[in-house]
C-alpha cells in the first residue's frame, strides 16, 4: 500500500473536494435558471471560480481539519446558491429539480475522476511522475463526489434528498415535513457524530465499484488506492 505524507495529501485531495462541493452548488444554480430563477446568475455565482462559492470553514478549515484527524474522513460544503422559489412555475416540482441536480452532478464528476483515474494509469509506465498522482487524485476525486451524492440523497432537509422527497409528498404531508427544516442542520451533525451514517458505506462502496469500471482497475484496487489517501 502507498505510503503519502500530510503535503501530499492535502496537494491530491485539494482540487476534488474544491470542486466536488463548489460545482454541486453551480449545478443547482444553473438549473434554477433554466426554471426560471436568475438569482444565482444576478449574484455571480454561476461560476465555475470556486473563489465565489468557497465557505471558509466548509470548504477549506472542515475538510482540512478532518483530514488530520484518524481515518482521514473527508467532508464540506460550499456556500449555499440562493435559489428564488417564487421565480418558478411550479415551485414544488421545480425545487425537486433543482435539489437533485447537485447529486447528479456529483455523479457526473464522479465518473470524469474515475477516467482521470485510467489515464494516470495510462501514462504510468512511461511517465510515473505524472500518472501515479494523477490517478491518486482521481481516486480522491471519485471518493468525495461519491461520498457527496450519497450523503445529500438522504431524505431529511434540508439536503437534497429531503427536498426531493418534499416535492414528491402531497402537498399537506409536505408542509409538515418541511417543518424540520430549521433543524435538519443540527439533525445532520448529531447524526455525523454519533457515527450513525456509517451505514453510507455500503452504497459508497457499490457505487465505487460500478466507477471502477469507467477507471479500468479492479474495485478491490480501487479501494486499496483509497485507504492509502485516507489512512
Amino acid at each position: 500500500m502507498l505510503t503519502l505524507n500530510l503535503v501530499q495529501k492535502i496537494i491530491i485531495w485539494a482540487v476534488p473536494v474544491i470542486f466536488a462541493i463548489t460545482l454541486h452548488e453551480v449545478a443547482h444554480g444553473w438549473i434554477a435558471l433554466r426554471l426560471g430563477d436568475p438569482t444565482a446568475k444576478m449574484l455571480g455565482r454561476l461560476t465555475v471560480n470556486p473563489i465565489r462559492h468557497i465557505d471558509p470553514i466548509g470548504t477549506v478549515i472542515v475538510p482540512l481539519v478532518m483530514l488530520l484527524l484518524p481515518g482521514g474522513f473527508i467532508f464540506g460544503w460550499a456556500k449555499p446558491v440562493p435559489i428564488g422559489v417564487r421565480n418558478f412555475k411550479n415551485p414544488r416540482r421545480d425545487m425537486a429539480i433543482v435539489a437533485a441536480a447537485g447529486p447528479l452532478a456529483n455523479l457526473a464528476m464522479a465518473i470524469f475522476w474515475a477516467l482521470v483515474i485510467r489515464l494516470g494509469f495510462a501514462l504510468d509506465p512511461s511517465l510515473p511522475s505524472l500518472g501515479r498522482p494523477l490517478a491518486l487524485a482521481g481516486v480522491a476525486g471519485v471518493f468525495i463526489n461519491t461520498l457527496l451524492m450519497i450523503f445529500n440523497l438522504i431524505p431529511l432537509p434540508p439536503l437534497d434528498g429531503g427536498r426531493v422527497a418534499a416535492g414528491l409528498m402531497p402537498r399537506r404531508w409536505a408542509n409538515t415535513y418541511e417543518q424540520i427544516e430549521p433543524f435538519g442542520f443540527w439533525i445532520v451533525i448529531g447524526l455525523l457524530f454519533i457515527g450513525a451514517f456509517r451505514f453510507m458505506w455500503l452504497p459508497i462502496a457499490a457505487a465505487m465499484g460500478f466507477l471502477s469500471l469507467f477507471a479500468g482497475i479492479e474495485p478491490n484496487q480501487l479501494m486499496l488506492l483509497l485507504m492509502s489517501l485516507l489512512r
